[in-house]
């Protein structure tokens, strides 16, 4: 025993009798606990004898099962020779049945065989006496008969007597093939009036054709069609009515034929489609004949006389496609109602533009075979279209027509152009001229009497002219600007000799913009609309992408023109400025006469273009006039004589109140939407006629520093011409040239101005390093600061003249000058 085991049974021993006292139970414990030891013991004894008895049985239980399973095998061995034993039995007692089977089918299937030869026999005998009797009702129902008995021989084809009853059957239906062709041959002929019943004998043909092979059916319908149609080429091959002017004849005699026979012809079956196949043939052999009289024309057809036959020609056909289960072509569209409207001159812009607007039916775009034949015709609307089988042998010789289109849309041009008054009706809610659209409506209608006619090379040639006549509209709208032109736009543009302009010439530039704007939308629709209405081989080819660029080049030379005509006005006030004795005056005082005058020439015009034109329009005509003006300003401060401090106070003032009017156009003409870009553009470009002034202000020993500081841009010339403008001599002028040329590497070439047409351009004044010298300002901003405060006049007697005068002006409520003062 381990010594941790004798620990705790010590620990045991101490915790039961911790006392001596507690010694006299030992006694007890010893027998409670020998009894356990004697009850464990028996429970031992009891599991093992149990064990034993277990482990016996269950081999007496294997035992049994083993010997059961060998038992049941034994049985299944004899079942499965008694079940091989019973179908060698069975076999041996079917066997004799199957034969006699077999050989009851073999029997049967004689029997029968035998059985359907005597009915084929005696059908075909039957049939024979039939035929040559032309009983054909009721050979009719033989021939299904003898042709439902054929199939069941087709694989006793071999046999020498099948043989000769399939020639037999044969040779007798091609008897009854030349009896019914040849009865057929009598229809017509007036025979069917005297002999009552031909008519129902050539019905019951039809049974016995029907019952034929389908080539016999065609074959007959053919020869038919042929027989009736040769009278029709006897007839208009004739040189009295083989004429174009006589097509109308053509088919009113095929609709007379159809109309006279339809009770003869009720003999042949509906399935048939006689009349659909003769229609059929009758289209092809007048497409030939009229493709003849148009070739064979020794000059142009008559256009009046071409276009009513091509007019009968699709109505003809429209017909036929409506008789025979073709759905009503909606070719055109019937707007006799908006036509009238569009002739109102009171309409409203948007009755124009819907009429381009309008869904039409989508075409189906086929184009005919030269080979009809190749269509399915049998059956009607299984794939044989009759619109345009006649009408388009047309198509190549429409060339006449097409030039009577675009001649009298030039005519009806001139027309409306010498009737155009130029002015808007009272009323009206557009801005265009009534011409633009009195000639969208003419086209409207020459499209609908084309597209009516055909759709193919025609209508692309007709397009064509539409484009020639709106060519020539944007040239006549060009042609109504008034000529000229000087100043910086025009020398940018190359347009020379001054443009004048009235306030009516200014209102009518308006509305050949607004007017050049309309129809560039509507040629868009235009093609659009004939791109659905044209075959589609040739919508790819429909763009009027290059009339749209004329009418666009109408819009920018209109509105460069009304730049020119608004610049041209200025004029006068520009030379005014410059007889202003600048060097004279004594004071500063309100802003000058011609800074009144430019005020009044842009508020006498300004509202009125801003009511006229659209919103894009007006910007473009605004950064166009701002290019022209703030350049034409600088330089126009250069053509002035000598010009004093004072001088050059007053002038700096009139910069301020030319920028004030400027930047105020935009509101003047109640159209601010890009009015912040325009502020921007104007302050940028009046800005450096407000730097120029202030190098004049500058001090003689300065002027080089401040020059470069403030226009870094500027050149030689203009330098040496400012030195005029403050009234040095030449002899003065010497030294500060030297002092000048010194910064010769940061100084431009000479420019004049930039182009108008340039907006973008930026003439904002940027540093550029100005190289070091003696004498030279060497801070830039000290520099900027000098400049500034020159600018403002500083330590000027004359200045504080201006300044008591800006003050007094500060505390009016109305006047010019006040703008300059407020925010």
């Amino acid at each position: 025993m381990a010594a941790s085991d004798k620990q705790n049974t010590l620990d045991y021993i101490n915790q039961m009798f911790p006392t001596e006292a507690s010694l006299s139970g030992v006694e007890p414990l010893m027998q409670k606990i020998h009894s356990e030891i004697r009850r464990v013991d028996a429970e031992i004894l009891t599991a093992v004898r149990q064990q034993s008895n277990s482990g016996t049985k269950a081999r007496e239980d294997l035992a049994a099962a083993t010997s059961a399973v060998q038992e049941l095998m034994n049985k299944i061995r004899e079942i499965k020779t008694k079940a091989e034993q019973s179908e060698t039995m069975v076999q041996e007692i079917c066997r004799d049945i199957k034969k006699l089977d077999f050989a009851k089918k073999h029997i049967t299937t004689t029997i029968t065989a035998l059985h359907r030869l005597t009915m084929l026999v005696s059908a075909v005998e039957q049939l024979q006496v039939m035929a040559s009797k032309r009983h054909y009702k009721e050979a009719a129902a033989q021939l299904e008969a003898v042709n439902q008995l054929c199939s069941h021989f087709e694989a006793y084809r071999d046999i020498p007597k099948i043989t000769e009853l399939r020639e037999k059957f044969k040779s007798i239906k091609q008897v009854l093939k030349s009896h019914v062709f040849s009865d057929f041959s009598s229809l017509g002929t007036g025979k069917e009036t005297e002999e009552s019943n031909l008519l129902q004998q050539l019905s019951d043909a039809c049974l016995v054709v029907d019952a034929l092979e389908p080539s016999v059916r065609e074959e007959l319908v053919k020869i038919f069609c042929n027989r009736e149609l040769t009278s029709y080429q006897q007839i208009f091959e004739g040189a009295e009515l083989a004429k174009l002017d006589k097509t109308e004849r053509r088919y009113a005699w095929i609709k007379r034929r159809l109309r006279t026979n339809e009770e003869i012809w009720k003999i042949f079956p509906r399935s048939w489609h006689v009349d659909y196949l003769l229609c059929i043939q009758f289209c092809k052999l007048t497409r030939s004949q009229l493709v003849e009289i148009l070739v064979s024309m020794k000059e142009k057809p008559d256009v009046a006389t071409l276009l009513t036959a091509l007019q009968r020609t699709l109505e003809f056909e429209e017909e036929l496609a409506e008789k025979f289960g073709g759905t009503r072509s909606k070719d055109a569209i019937d707007d006799n109602e908006e036509t009238e409207r569009s002739g109102n001159k009171s309409q409203t812009v948007s009755d124009i533009r819907k009429k381009y607007e309008k869904k039409l039916a989508a075409h189906d775009g086929s184009q005919h075979e030269e080979q009809y034949g190749q269509k399915d015709s049998s059956v009607p609307g299984a794939g044989f279209n009759f619109r345009g089988i006649i009408s388009s042998c047309f198509e190549p010789h429409l060339s006449v027509y097409i030039e009577l289109e675009e001649k009298t849309l030039m005519d009806s041009l001139e027309k409306e152009m010498l009737e155009e008054t130029w002015e808007i009706e009272e009323g009206s809610q557009t801005n265009i001229l009534s011409s633009s659209i009195k000639v969208f409506v003419i086209i409207r209608r020459s499209l609908k009497r084309c597209s009516a006619l055909t759709r193919n090379q025609t209508l692309f040639n007709l397009f064509k002219a539409f484009q020639k006549v709106l060519k020539a509209y944007a040239t006549k709208l060009f042609a109504r600007l008034p000529k000229g032109g000087t100043g910086i736009v025009a020398a940018a543009t190359g347009i020379e000799g001054q443009i004048k302009t009235s306030d009516k010439d200014e209102r009518v530039i308006c509305y050949i913009v607004n007017t050049a704007e309309y129809c560039h939308k509507t040629c868009g629709e235009l093609a659009d609309n004939v791109s659905k209405l044209i075959d589609a081989q040739f919508a790819d080819r429909v763009d009027m992408s290059e009339v749209q660029d004329e009418f666009s080049a109408v819009i920018t030379k209109s509105l460069i023109t009304l730049v020119h005509g608004i610049e041209t006005k200025f004029d006068s006030e520009m030379a005014a400025m410059t007889r202003v004795p600048w060097s004279t005056l004594e004071s500063v005082g309100d802003q000058s006469d011609y800074v009144n005058g430019i005020n009044l020439i842009l508020t006498g015009s300004i509202p009125v273009l801003g009511s006229l034109l659209s919103p894009i329009y007006f910007q473009f005509f605004l950064d166009k006039l701002a290019s022209s003006l703030g350049p034409r300003f600088y330089h126009n401060i250069f053509k002035c004589k000598q010009i004093s401090e004072t001088g050059a106070q007053q002038m700096l003032l009139d910069t301020q109140a030319v920028k004030t009017i400027l930047l105020e156009i935009p509101s003047l003409g109640k159209q601010t939407a890009g009015a912040a870009s325009y502020s921007k553009f104007v302050s940028r470009e009046m800005s450096k006629a407000e730097a120029l002034l202030k190098v004049i202000l500058s001090p003689i020993d300065s002027v080089a520093d401040t020059y470069c500081a403030l226009l870094p841009e500027g050149t030689l010339t203009e330098f040496q011409r400012l030195l005029e403008l403050k009234g040095l001599k030449k002899a003065d002028q010497q030294s500060i040239l030297d002092d000048f040329n010194k910064r010769g590497s940061g100084i431009s070439q000479p420019t004049i101005m930039a182009p108008p047409s340039a907006p973008n351009i930026s003439i904002a004044p940027a540093i550029t390093n100005v190289a070091a010298s003696p004498g030279a300002i060497t801070s830039r901003e000290d520099v900027l600061t000098r400049a500034a405060a020159l600018g403002r006049g500083a330590a000027t007697t004359g200045f504080k003249r201006f300044l008591a005068l800006t003050e007094a002006a500060k505390d009016r409520k109305d006047g010019p000058f006040r703008k300059l003062f407020n925010g």
